[in-house]
């Protein structure tokens, strides 16, 4: 493995949009697991497959052939040649997920893959278990949390600009029902590895996430 940055969080702790922004930052190639999980989820629901039903899943990953794209400094994703990038960040896609992620199937399917990825760069990963099971060797190790009221909070303004009819209260909902469902998990369910540094960003805005993280990871490679 060469030099790996692992975050884990909830959803909708930032943990794309920071990735991304240190990926060029430092020059590390950015690899999104959540977008891969989401992938597989919409396969499923467009074969009229409830993503709960691991027994009608687990045949499905022999149909699906994802790949990476990385176009100006954005990671791309692409089931069977068509492009979903867009598809997959969906609502309903991203519950979906949660519910193909704790298929240890899915798990395994992906898991490999994501490794294999990090032994050819320099990347940047965030997802659920990245720290604790994907790369527990990983050089710096980062689980990047706030409140989820304040995760709701900033999903909701996120939906209300792309012109979504929807509440607060119906996306606090949903940010709690995917809280439980990542924690509760019998496969890797979502926890903080023991040698992972907390990151709370409920008090800041997106600059200072960032400054934190790069205060964490200039601080790691400092020390080797």
């Amino acid at each position: 493995m060469s030099f790996a940055v692992a975050i884990d969080g909830p959803s909708g702790a930032g943990k794309s949009s920071l990735a991304k922004k240190l990926a060029l930052h430092y020059g590390l190639l950015y690899i999104d697991t959540g977008a891969m999980y989401r992938a597989i989820a919409l396969y499923a629901m467009r074969r009229g497959v409830d993503p709960h039903d691991h027994a009608r899943v687990i045949p499905l990953l022999e149909e699906v052939h994802l790949e990476l794209r990385h176009a100006h400094a954005e990671q791309r994703i692409e089931m069977n040649g068509e492009d979903v990038t867009k598809e997959v960040r969906r609502e309903e896609v991203g519950m979906g997920a949660a519910a193909v992620s704790s298929c240890p199937q899915v798990r395994t399917f992906l898991v490999e893959w994501q490794r294999s990825l990090a032994k050819q760069e320099n990347i940047i990963m965030d997802g659920r278990d990245i720290g604790t099971v994907v790369l527990p060797d990983a050089q710096v190790k980062i689980f990047l949390t706030a409140s989820a009221a304040v995760r709701a909070q900033r999903r909701y303004l996120e939906l209300c600009e792309k012109g979504v009819d929807t509440t607060y209260e119906k996306v606090l909902a949903l940010v709690e029902k995917r809280d439980y469902e990542d924690t509760h998990r019998e496969q890797s369910p979502l926890c903080q590895a023991q040698d992972a540094v907390l990151v709370d960003t409920s008090d800041c805005d997106f600059d200072e996430a960032f400054r934190r993280l790069c205060s964490v990871i200039d601080r790691k490679r400092k020390d080797g």
